[in-house]
């Protein structure tokens, strides 16, 4: 597990691939805009933010696909009726985006020729 507070270089990038796989689930602080990757369960990451100063609502959970680049906002930690999200994914159009530019912001060096 790496919490990851800035933007990725290419070769951080091929060592969190070469350690995680072709997948990488990535919990995600929408506010703070930080990012834990590589856990075996999204409330590992959850619980790391948390202990670095992130609030409860603010934790979203989903993951990066290494071959398609394709990210999504898919999480058990999602699932929370208490703020209207009544499934695994992001229902709430903001958090989503947020959750999405967060994760496209530190890969960037993968959507870049």
């Amino acid at each position: 597990m790496k919490l990851i507070k800035q933007p990725l270089a290419i070769d951080d990038i091929k060592q969190i691939r070469q350690k995680f796989g072709d997948y990488v689930k990535i919990t995600a602080d929408i506010e703070k805009k930080e990012i834990v990757v590589g856990s075996r369960l999204h409330a590992d990451g959850e619980k790391t933010l948390l202990e670095n100063g992130s609030y409860q609502d603010d934790v979203w959970g989903g993951g990066l696909d290494f071959i398609s680049n394709e990210i999504d906002a898919t999480a058990v930690l999602n699932l929370r009726p208490r703020l209207d999200n009544n499934s695994l994914e992001i229902l709430d159009p903001e958090r989503r985006k947020k959750f999405i530019l967060i994760v496209k912001n530190i890969f960037a060096k993968l959507w870049q020729n």
